[in-house]
């Protein structure tokens, strides 16, 4: 029983620690309106620096993402967090644009770290039997905690003074926390080896798993965009189309979306890998339509709505996504598999909102955001359209 309580311990402290990385990478969201207006610079920009975070991320995965294997995951960890501390170092210290571009980076890079280190920190502290429960605290504290980085620095900026520096100051306080947390926890790899022997991981895609990753990765990318659409534009879409300019609000608006995403993963277990993918699909169009209709009628409401249910359905799709993929995946090539899920996961971040960033110009915000929803949508209706026809069967 003590041996229960000193695994559960060191799982949610691990836990813990994780929130505060994944806090850190969507900690400028709400903040980005006032850097726009004290740097002087366009919706496409902002699109870019948030979009370097998706760079760091998967240049972490390719390159070290197996490095926890190796050297352990303490090590792993507190690289994470010196990269998260360096970011809020840049933005506390921004005096210009590449301030930002350097802190998004660096940002990406922790969330690199953390994604696969943290993840695997919770699951193998936790003590027999409780792999479940494991992989509910690894679920909920990453969206949790990407949800509560625009909440926390959305409060802070409202209702505090210096809203560009005190919320990394926050941030960085509850980093070095995490650091001494770090350095007391136990060391989960017991065989580990010099960092020479880490290899960079080739993401790639056996014949036999593609029927189920065209479809899955489509979703993943949708949902993707569609986080990455919040957490990027929405913002300047709340002051300058609603007049919303409490920086609370908004960042509620996008910790909405993320707090969605962990319900949608945690419903995957009752419903069931097979029905969640196409589930989740119907959530992320239910989502795209409820944001178009915001775009259109300028309704507080119906941004609400579209984080609420486009967040759920993401979260529904991304796990059952991850499920049948690693099912459908050969223990040999199954790491290299669910790479290339993330890449292209993480690529929806990025591209199309750079995407929306041009068009914001010729178009104007709303213009371009009808664009995006409707490229979106007919991905997700031809994922969704083929699942219909082939289910996902996990496990072959």
């Amino acid at each position: 029983m003590a041996g229960d309580l000193r695994g559960w311990r060191v799982s949610v402290l691990g836990g813990a620690v994780f929130a505060v990385c994944m806090t850190g990478t969507t900690l400028p969201t709400p903040l980005y309106p006032l850097y726009q207006e004290k740097f002087h610079f366009s919706e496409l920009t902002v699109t870019v620096v948030y979009a370097m975070y998706a760079v760091g991320v998967i240049g972490v995965l390719l390159l070290a993402g197996n490095a926890s294997d190796a050297v352990g995951r303490r090590p792993v960890l507190l690289w994470g967090l010196g990269c998260a501390a360096a970011s809020g170092v840049c933005f506390l210290s921004a005096t210009g644009l590449g301030w930002l571009y350097a802190g998004r980076l660096l940002s990406g890079f922790s969330a690199g770290l953390f994604t696969g280190a943290a993840t695997a920190y919770v699951m193998e502290s936790a003590p027999p039997g409780g792999a479940s429960r494991a992989t509910f605290v690894a679920t909920a504290v990453n969206m949790g905690g990407l949800g509560c980085g625009p909440l926390l620095a959305g409060v802070l900026a409202q209702y505090a003074a210096r809203p560009l520096y005190l919320p990394f100051a926050v941030h960085l306080a509850l980093v070095a926390c995490s650091v001494a947390v770090v350095l007391w926890l136990p060391e989960a790899v017991e065989e580990r080896r010099p960092l020479r022997t880490v290899r960079p991981q080739r993401p790639g895609v056996p014949p036999r798993v593609r029927p189920v990753f065209g479809p899955a990765a489509t979703a993943s990318f949708v949902g993707f965009a569609l986080l990455g659409l919040f957490t990027s534009v929405s913002p300047a879409f709340l002051a300058q189309s609603l007049d919303v300019t409490d920086h609370a609000v908004s960042g509620a608006v996008v910790a909405l979306a993320f707090f969605a995403s962990t319900g949608g993963q945690l419903a995957v277990g009752p419903i069931g890998v097979r029905r969640s993918l196409p589930l989740g699909c119907a959530g992320l169009l239910a989502g795209l339509a409820a944001l178009a209709g915001a775009l259109y009628r300028d309704l507080l409401a119906l941004v609400v709505l579209s984080a609420a249910v486009g967040g759920f359905g993401q979260g529904l799709a991304f796990r059952g996504a991850l499920s049948a993929v690693g099912g459908a995946s050969p223990a040999d090539r199954r790491a290299a598999v669910i790479s290339s899920l993330f890449v292209v996961a993480y690529g929806g971040i990025s591209v199309p909102v750079i995407g929306v960033g041009l068009l914001t110009e010729p178009m104007g915000l709303e213009g371009a955001g009808l664009v995006f929803i409707a490229c979106m949508a007919a991905l997700v209706v031809a994922a969704a359209g083929y699942l219909l026809r082939r289910p996902v069967t996990v496990g072959t």
